[in-house]
Parts: structure tokens; sequence; C-alpha cells
């Protein structure tokens, strides 16, 4: 039986998810949309073919009248908190948007709504389920190359083309740690095995960015296990562009696992590339790799492994409580941006 789903926050990457997203994981029935904003509601409408008996403007409506397990909440960042609440005090499975929470703080409020109710909790990091990237945490995992040493992640895009006044995009808090980077902080996680122990960031904004806050940094980021990861990513980056999972070296004791992904359509493995290079007496000599093979990319395999771990009762690969240490790097990154200090990363009630 499918998971019957409430679907909150259908405007601009909410829309998306309701055409591009929802539709393609069987597992998964949308029984309800949800905004506050009539317009945005219209338009998904359209979009999408729903319904207009599904459609409604608050979230509480749609959970008094229309039987549902569970709610997705892809509405702005400062929704997601009371959003996810009501919904676990309704008794509802919930699946948010990266990133989790504002801070640490209130995604430990909505994980002790979630144990009172008994009910699961998971973070969309869909640039979790993209071959390349699983693909090189099984490497990983499996000392294909030996040990692991220093990490290197590159991200580079140009989003500086819009006038200032009014666009969105320049005014949000942290653009880069918090709407981007969180991204990579979270792959950082899985393909390391590892989680972060510090991070120093440094701010390295050009003359002509038009972003209110941090729009590109360098930053230094210590794991537990002993790797050290150099990151550097801009949105306002002249040079060549990545792809949006990022450029990663890693250095292996016996050679480096190379990996790029996500690179073509949202939803799409196109793009995914991953290379394996051995160092010999004779020099480096490239092995080949089978990528992994996913059947639900990108945003489609979170909502599957959310149906999956629901349906059996298993805490998902991505839960809240998991992904604690992922917003935790994003909050302690901007932390130092202020510090100009090394930060140590925590996620604990304290």
């Amino acid at each position: 039986m499918a998971l019957r789903l409430i679907h909150v926050g259908i405007g601009g990457w909410g829309g998306d998810w309701a055409v591009n997203a929802v539709p393609r994981v069987p597992t998964i029935e949308r029984v309800a949309v949800v905004d506050a904003d009539p317009t945005a509601l219209a338009k998904a409408r359209k979009r999408a073919g729903i319904p207009e008996e599904q459609c409604f403007t608050s979230l509480g409506e749609a959970m008094d009248k229309v039987p549902a397990d569970a709610v997705l909440v892809t509405a702005t960042v400062g929704a997601h908190v009371p959003l996810a609440v009501e919904a676990l005090h309704a008794g509802k499975h919930v699946l948010v948007e990266k990133p989790f929470a504002p801070t640490v703080a209130e995604a430990h409020e909505v994980l002790a709504a979630a144990e009172q109710a008994g009910r699961t909790v998971m973070v969309s990091q869909n640039y979790r389920f993209y071959p390349a990237a699983r693909t090189a945490a099984r490497l990983v995992a499996d000392k294909a190359l030996g040990r692991l040493g220093t990490v290197h992640v590159d991200f580079r895009k140009w989003a500086n083309n819009a006038p200032e006044a009014g666009h969105r995009h320049y005014q949000l808090v942290h653009p880069l740690l918090y709407d981007m980077a969180i991204h990579h902080f979270d792959l950082m996680r899985m393909v390391l095995g590892q989680d972060p122990v510090s991070v120093y960031t440094q701010v390295t904004d050009p003359p002509w960015s038009r972003f209110k806050e941090e729009a590109s940094a360098v930053l230094t980021v210590t794991f537990d296990g002993g790797s050290v990861v150099s990151y550097r990513g801009s949105w306002v980056s002249s040079g060549e562009p990545t792809a949006w999972s990022g450029a990663w070296h890693l250095e292996c004791e016996n050679g480096e696992i190379y990996w790029t992904g996500r690179d073509g359509p949202a939803g799409s493995p196109e793009g995914d590339h991953i290379r394996v290079t051995r160092r010999g007496e004779e020099g480096p000599a490239a092995e080949p790799v089978t990528m992994l093979d996913v059947p639900y990319i990108g945003r489609a395999g979170s909502l599957a492994e959310f149906a999956r771990a629901v349906e059996a009762g298993e805490e998902p690969e991505s839960s809240g409580r998991r992904n604690l240490a992922s917003l935790a790097l994003a909050e302690t990154a901007a932390r130092s941006v202020v510090s100009g200090q090394v930060e140590k990363v925590t996620w604990g009630k304290d």
C-alpha cells in the first residue's frame, strides 16, 4: 500500500517537487497539497494536474479533511519547524526539505515531537541519491585504495547576473553555507563515513558579489576518523562551473578517487562520473569502475527511502536524528565566519 502524503509548500521549488519528484515514486500517493498563497496553489494545480478538492490553504484543514499517513514539507526554511511539529502532533510522519531547520536547537524541537508521537522524521538530502556519490562512498568504505587521507571539494557556479533589487537569492541568510553547501556537508559525511569535529571558514567574496551575505568561502573541516576536507565553494565564480555535487578528489593511501555528479537535469544521473587512479611503480594507472545502480534518483530517492523506512518501521538513511551533524556543520561554519576562529562542531541538546 502506498504512503498517503500531504504536500505542503508548493510555490517555487515546492512546485517542482509536485511535478518532477512526487509522481515518480509508486510507493507514494499524493492525497493533498497545501499552500497559504492561493496564486501558488492555482499554479501548482495547473502544472501538476491536481484536483481542486485536494487543494488547501492550511495544513490543519488538509489533515482534518483528508486521510493521510505523512506530510512532505517543502515550504521556506522558516516554516519547516512549525509545520513539521504540527504534522507530528497530528500523528503524521514527516519528510522535510533541506536544510532541516534554521538552527540545531530548533531541529531538536522537531525530534522531541517525533519521539513523543512515535513517528518518523527524515530530511531530504537528495544529493545522496546519485550513482557517483554512492559509488564513491562504497569505495571508501571498502578501502578500495587503502586508507583515506585528505579530501578536496570544489563547487563553482555563477549566480550573479540578476539585478540586486528584490532578488530573493541575494537576500538569503548564509546563501552559500545554508542554501548550497549543506548538500556538500551531508555528502562529506556520507562519502567519508565520518562526522565533523571542527571547521574553519574564510569568506572569499569578490568585489562583484551582489549577495548580502557570504557567496564564496574556503573551509577546512576536520572529521572524527582523521580525514581533513578542503572545501571551496562559490555562487560568484568566474571559473569553469562544476556539477552541482561539486568536483571531489579523495586522496587515498594507494591512489585517488575522483568523482562528480548531478550535472544533468534534476532527477537524472546524466553527468555522474567517477574515476579511480591507482598509484603503481610505473606511475598512476586508471582502473575501471562500475557505478552502483540507484533506482530512484535525487528527490525521488528521498521519497522512496522515506516510504520504505515508514513501511518497515526502520530509521531512514537521512533521518532527522542522523541529519543533525550535517546541519550542525553548516551552523558552525557560519559561526566561524563571525568569530574568525576554528570552531568545534557539536549537535547535542546542550
